[in-house]
């Protein structure tokens, strides 16, 4: 029996151990508010934007069939760090643009940030050395309720900057009770991809519109326009939309590698 409770001993202490070295590899945690694009764009004009030693994955089926690139708008309502002291000027905005990937010789799978831009000037380059300064932005998100009526949002985002690049959207949509995810997800730079962020992440989805499942088209209005600059080869007016996401509330945090 003390021989069980010794084993147990240290088995509960080396869980504290890991806790407690998990806990410091924290560097930044942050709630966010975020509305994702998904979009099929020119597969020759986005491996351009992909380093040697990385293949673009493309889902076959379920809600992110056909997709190669996200656009996620980020309303960083709060960012801390692990002390919960406020990081920075402790909330931003931006939009960045990820691409489904995995690593040519392991097959790891991660989410490769191509571009971003960013309201802040000091988040330029950003963690990834892909971020834009947006030298004019607008973000509104507006949410409306009534008694016998849903709940009906809008957002507008605006971004632009000195290069040309513009990403620009509203969409009017019906919110919904939303499913709760949990997941770690890994993200790598296509700058340096020795640069790597785990993020863990616990957030709700919405679904407003897919092109694959079977889901209630909850969009009212909607409309986006993206180009210049960088993005021009990307949205020439080919690419196609395939999911409007809403992401009513995540909480992040993250761990560089």
């Amino acid at each position: 029996m003390n021989k069980i409770r010794a084993v147990l001993g240290m088995g509960f202490a080396a869980v504290l151990a890991n806790s407690a070295v998990n806990a410091q590899t924290v560097t930044e945690e942050s709630i966010e508010s975020r509305f994702q694009l998904d979009f099929h764009v020119p597969d020759a004009a986005l491996q351009k934007f992909i380093p040697a030693g990385w293949d673009v994955t493309i889902a076959t089926s379920g809600a992110a069939k056909d997709c190669n690139v996200r656009v996620i708008f980020i309303d960083r309502v709060s960012v801390n760090g692990p002390d919960g002291k406020v990081i920075g000027a402790g909330a931003n905005q931006i939009v960045y643009l990820t691409v489904p990937v995995k690593k040519t010789a392991s097959g790891a799978a991660a989410q490769m940030v191509i571009a971003g831009l960013s309201a802040d000037a000091k988040d330029v380059p950003g963690p990834f050395g892909v971020y834009m300064q947006a030298t004019d932005h607008k973000m509104n998100r507006a949410t409306a309720a009534g008694k016998g009526a849903g709940i009906v949002e809008e957002q507008t985002w605006q971004f632009s900057a000195a290069g040309g690049e513009h990403v620009e959207t509203f969409v009017k949509y019906e919110r919904v009770p939303a499913q709760r995810n949990k997941r770690d997800t890994t993200y790598v730079s296509a700058a340096d991809p020795k640069i790597v962020q785990v993020a863990r992440i616990d957030n709700s989805i919405n679904i407003a519109r897919n092109a694959t499942i079977d889901v209630t088209d909850r969009v009212k209005e909607f409309r986006y326009k993206i180009g210049g600059g960088r993005l021009a080869a990307l949205f020439d007016g080919t690419e196609k939309v395939l999911s409007v996401d809403i992401f009513p509330w995540s909480n992040l945090a993250i761990t560089p590698q």
